[in-house]
């Protein structure tokens, strides 16, 4: 059974890495590094995945050229819908691309962050919230921790092993990724309080 389904995705990962090198020759959707080393990029990408739960309800912040979200968007399959948010609408407009060529559980949001929360329906609840190298979380994650489900995740790739100081979130694990020297996956989990009595 694993090897059609796995068959199945390394063909849509072909498929987006194609989908962003065409789309990449004419908008800039990543950085020359990016687009020179693409084949590392999703490699991390699906790396990632090892350490995160690709289940239920996700959201990216920030999502530019889909990485690393479209990645995991299509190793979650079904079991995963995502909401991607991106405000720059050429970005915005590959991303709906992408998801659907690629045949994705994902909505795409052409939106900035702070427009798209209110907008959600008020009982949607994130098991994973999910960001590359955006600005500082300590500016847009508060937006999202009321959002987070009972056991959710924020995972966050980033240039250091630090995690942020968020209200209402703990570090729970750093892994450091393969793709160069400081490469690093930080995930952090809902702080719960023990009730006593």
């Amino acid at each position: 059974m694993a090897g059609p389904a796995m068959d199945d995705t390394a063909a849509k990962l072909e498929l987006y890495k194609d989908l962003l090198l065409k789309w990449g020759a004419k908008v800039n959707l990543v950085g020359p590094e990016v687009r020179r080393n693409l084949d590392e990029h999703i490699a991390e990408a699906v790396e990632a995945a090892t350490h995160l739960d690709l289940a239920g309800e996700a959201l990216d912040f920030g999502s530019g050229g889909g990485l690393p979200a479209i990645p995991l968007a299509i190793l979650g399959g079904e079991r995963l819908r995502f909401h991607l948010v991106e405000a720059d609408q050429k970005k915005w407009a590959f991303l709906k691309t992408a998801v659907r060529e690629c045949g994705l559980n994902c909505l795409v949001y052409g939106d900035r962050l702070a427009n798209v929360v209110p907008q959600l329906k008020a009982s949607l609840r994130f098991d994973l919230v999910t960001s590359r190298a955006v600005g500082y979380p300590e500016t847009w994650l508060p937006l999202l921790v009321p959002r987070l489900g009972s056991g959710g995740s924020v995972a966050l790739f980033q240039s250091t092993a630090d995690a942020p100081d968020i209200a209402g979130l703990e570090p729970a694990a750093v892994h450091r990724l393969s793709r160069g020297d400081s490469n690093y996956l930080v995930i952090m989990k809902m702080f719960h309080v023990e009730q006593h009595g």
